[in-house]
């Protein structure tokens, strides 16, 4: 503890000032406003940016119920990736090593077995170059290359990061996109909104995005799998745990005050359940309609989008990002659970892949089961993420750069 206990105190004063100011402002009565006004549909600029499917409407399950009820896909299969972090190095170097893997319900040994590795590289020498061919390893079971990613000034490890993990995730999903029969399950969306965001983050960013075909590459990886999804008529999902999209609260804020840091923050507010005395109330899943998107980085991919000039083979609206918000008051969570139109314009397709997904985190408490295993195949923790550096830089002959802060907060172990 850096702080006395009278420091302490006077902090937690100054806290229950702000709570005072806070809870001038209800918060729920704004919420209930939005939701009864606002959404259907809510305009921006002349755009629909959100607008719902069906009727708009909330809706609660008992957890015990849906848990305990048949699942209406009989197999699923999950997918996620995973990296070391984008690292720089004494001799200029910056990357990250990324994995991907696909998780099944019931189990696949065969499948569970099989990696997609990325090692994304950057360098501000332009005499070099490091794109490699796809090699093979593990008897087949993986595939893995080099990326010579984009010269930039400034984001390098946020760019060799995000194609390293959204070139795995993609790659791995194209490949193993047969093997699945009746539900395909993204750990996250549907689309690389990290390399998306890039279009609002910063004019260099933009411009790579716009102009170099490598993150292109990346997103019409995205675009092929859900062509390839649509002709197999297997339906996919994004299953979001952290959604840190403001597209609903910015538009919002033209309109009325709308107080929430982020849309996740708002649908907490008008998902969560409490009774006469405040408390939360634990006993059910609460979930919104499906809304179709158009706002921030799904913008891109909407019917009048552009999608980066990337060649599309179904109707432009088949792309669409459609969403519907879940939230477990048993871990105070939400989730966003995505799917592009092409699916969920049909009703059954759309009642189907909500009770599934409610199913799931109802007997989970968490994200679903064939994401959970992606994610336990996919990870790379702390340690195999520092004992692969240490093996990068005896093949480097090269130190990776050091801070104060690694050393302070024992991010690496010092050696002399």
């Amino acid at each position: 503890m850096t702080l006395d206990p009278v420091h302490v105190d006077g902090i937690a004063k100054l806290a229950g000032q702000v709570r005072e100011t806070v809870e001038t402002s209800d918060q729920e009565a704004a919420a209930e406003e939005v939701w009864d006004s606002f959404l259907d549909p809510l305009w921006q600029d002349g755009t629909k940016i959100l607008e719902p499917l069906d009727e708009q409407r909330r809706r609660k399950v008992p957890i015990e119920d849906i848990a305990l009820a048949d699942p209406p896909f009989p197999t699923q299969h999950g997918l996620d990736s995973g990296s070391i972090n984008p690292t720089t190095f004494k001799n200029g170097l910056v990357l990250d090593v990324a994995q991907a893997a696909m998780g099944s319900v019931p189990s696949d040994v065969e499948l569970h077995r099989g990696r997609t590795i990325i090692m994304a590289v950057h360098s501000n020498d332009a005499t070099l170059g490091f794109d490699g061919e796809w090699q093979g390893g593990d008897r087949g079971y993986a595939k893995r290359r080099v990326l010579d990613v984009p010269q930039v000034d400034r984001y390098e490890q946020r760019v060799v990061h995000a194609l390293a993990l959204y070139l795995a995730e993609s790659q791995h999903a194209l490949t193993n996109a047969d093997m699945v029969e009746d539900l395909f399950i993204l750990d996250g969306p549907i689309y690389p909104t990290g390399v998306l965001r890039w279009a609002d983050r910063d004019t260099e960013l933009a411009d790579l995005l716009a102009e170099d075909d490598r993150p292109k590459t990346v997103v019409n990886n995205y675009v092929d799998l859900v062509e390839r999804f649509v002709e197999r008529d297997v339906p996919m999902v994004g299953f979001i745990k952290n959604s840190s999209t403001k597209a609903l609260t910015r538009a919002l804020r033209r309109k009325t005050n709308a107080p929430w840091v982020n849309d996740t923050a708002f649908f907490r507010r008008i998902l969560e359940r409490r009774d006469n005395e405040g408390e939360r109330q634990t006993d059910c899943l609460t979930a919104t309609n499906w809304f179709r998107s158009r706002g921030g980085t799904d913008g891109i991919m909407a019917a009048d989008g552009d999608a980066l000039g990337i060649e599309r083979s179904l109707d432009p609206e088949a792309y669409e990002v459609t969403f519907f918000v879940l939230y477990d008051p048993r871990s105070d969570l939400v989730f966003r659970v995505e799917a592009p139109y092409a699916f969920t314009k049909d009703p059954e397709c759309r009642a189907k892949l909500t009770r599934q997904i409610l199913h799931d985190v109802a007997r989970e408490q968490g994200p679903p089961l064939a994401i959970g295993k992606a994610d336990e195949l996919a990870k790379i923790d702390r340690q195999g993420s520092e004992e692969l550096t240490r093996r990068i830089e005896r093949t480097f002959e090269t130190d990776r750069e050091r801070e104060y802060n690694d050393i302070r907060w024992g991010a690496v172990e010092e050696s002399f």
